[in-house]
């Protein structure tokens, strides 16, 4: 148990932060504060020892020197069960410092602020209080580090109870959020600052600063605990920055399918509907409205897509909402509503409906993929890619024609969002049949050619990478396909170009692999 005596009280954000010291000044406690603080504690009648009166040192170069002084920090780091610590202090005349409440500059919303420069940034990087926050953690068995104002109740409450003292596990929780914060204080600081000079793609060391949006129900299944983080520099068009305008509370499952689905809806620029189940496409189509988008996307599996996550890249109208309305339909992401669907929608009880509020486009901005395992992060750029008719190599004796080329290339979009191995069959601008996630390529191009049935003839093939065999092209022949899309680079690429070339198929490569593992 530590007995609370001198407090030294700095913050930036002063919500609750005067009945917080009332508190440790009815207990006796003596109070040293810095500049605004301290002008608001004694504004409301309390008693304070301004930090230049404290260490006998002015405030110095705008503020930027005040706390740094060793009366402050041999106050904190003077160990309490060390005679030799407790000596020293005593011959230096200085006092301890029993507990430090300090929260940080405003970093964070200076950056977000329209028209910040670097120079406005700069200033508000942190010094003193992070360098407190560091000494009182680092001294924890002795010193309460406070930097959270939501846990000034619960301090209160424990003070009460205990004549003024706090315990050795309250200690050790407020060090914990000490050295938390300070790491994503500087984690917010790296990673805009390296934006802003172009730092080298993969840095020597990664960090992240991440801040909780929300506890979820449970994770991927009902046994699994998850929460969900968001990038508090995130721009434009993102799940983490959609507004949910009506049913029940995300789960980890929605938001990983709603990733899927504007993440795939974003490669088009026609009016285009992804239906996703398990963060894969079920059906995909572009067309002259959103509501026939999304009639023919959801036709191409309705069976796969009960209980499906929608994403539409253009603002649901009552036409559409009425054909979503007529079946199960799990989430709705799209740049908006319009009034009288989102009126008709929300007479679903269960279905979740997420505005992004504003155009879902191409999004050229870089971005990190990342996937933890155990003991390690893999980091990799986005899969950007934008295949062209002038990147396509023919390979066949026959050349695809205009259309052909035209259902390739929509199908080699929807091909890099779907788990490998991945097989597409299209038509024009609507998917037709889908094989994911196979081991074996030819096990993926039967599945999509046995989603597909008669839909199958006449269509186009995509394959996210080389056939290693003959047997899906020839798969894919059966099913009536007339031409494929593939990257190549197989040891048997002559064998495939041969099959292609005995069941009159047109063949073109591209040279770009688009595996999602």
């Amino acid at each position: 148990m530590v007995r609370i005596e001198r407090a030294v009280v700095s913050v930036s954000d002063k919500e609750g932060v005067v009945d917080f010291c009332k508190y440790l000044s009815k207990m006796g406690v003596e109070i040293i504060s810095t500049g605004g603080t301290a002008k608001l504690l004694r504004s409301n009648g309390l008693k304070v020892i301004g930090i230049s009166e404290y260490t006998g040192s002015p405030e110095m170069m705008d503020g930027r020197v005040k706390t740094l002084h060793p009366a402050i920090f041999a106050g904190l780091l003077a160990r309490r069960d060390s005679p030799e610590h407790m000596r020293q202090l005593n011959d230096a005349g200085l006092k301890r410092i029993d507990m430090v409440v300090v929260n940080l500059y405003p970093f964070k919303q200076t950056v977000l602020k329209e028209g910040a420069d670097l120079e406005e940034v700069i200033e508000n990087i942190d010094i003193g209080g992070p360098s407190m926050i560091r000494a009182a953690a680092k001294n924890s068995d002795s010193v309460a580090v406070v930097t959270d104002p939501s846990r000034y109740a619960t301090l209160i409450q424990e003070m009460k109870e205990n004549g003024g003292e706090l315990t050795s596990a309250t200690l050790r929780s407020l060090m914990l959020d000490a050295f938390r914060s300070t790491a994503y204080y500087d984690s917010l600081i790296a990673a805009h600052l390296g934006g802003v000079f172009g730092q080298e793609e993969f840095p020597e060391t990664f960090s992240m600063g991440m801040e909780k949006r929300q506890d979820l129900r449970y994770g991927e299944n009902p046994h699994q605990t998850a929460a969900f983080y968001v990038d508090p520099f995130v721009k434009g068009v993102c799940v983490s920055l959609s507004e949910q305008l009506h049913g029940k509370e995300l789960s980890y499952n929605n938001i990983l399918d709603l990733e899927s689905a504007l993440e795939l809806v974003r490669e088009f620029d026609r009016p285009t509907a992804i239906v996703i189940k398990h963060t894969n496409p079920c059906g995909v189509a572009s067309a002259d409205s959103i509501s026939k988008a999304f009639v023919t996307a959801f036709n191409v599996d309705p069976m796969a897509a009960f209980g499906c996550v929608i994403g539409l890249n253009r603002n649901v109208d009552i036409a559409t909402a009425r054909e979503i309305s007529s079946h199960f339909v799990d989430c709705v992401i799209a740049p908006d509503f319009e009034a009288d669907a989102l009126e008709l929608l929300e007479k679903k009880k269960n279905i979740r409906l997420l505005r992004t509020n504003a155009p879902i486009t191409h999004d050229e901005s870089p971005e990190w993929k990342m996937k933890r395992i155990k003991g390690g992060l893999l980091v990799q750029t986005n899969n950007k890619n934008n295949i062209t008719p002038a990147d396509l190599k023919v390979v066949t004796k026959r050349a695809p024609t205009d259309e052909e080329v035209h259902g390739m290339l929509f199908a080699n979009k929807v091909c890099k969002h779907v788990w490998s191995n991945s097989i597409i069959l299209a038509k024009g601008e609507a998917v037709v049949g889908i094989g994911a996630g196979q081991m074996s390529r030819v096990d993926s191009s039967m599945i999509a050619a046995h989603k597909a049935g008669d839909k199958a003839k006449g269509s186009v093939m995509a394959s996210d990478a080389f056939f290693p065999f003959r047997d899906g092209v020839d798969e894919a022949a059966r099913a009536g396909v007339t031409a494929v899309i593939q990257p190549g680079g197989s040891i048997r690429d002559q064998e495939v170009i041969d099959a292609a070339n005995e069941h009159g198929m047109a063949m073109v490569f591209t040279g770009v692999r688009i595996f999602r593992h």
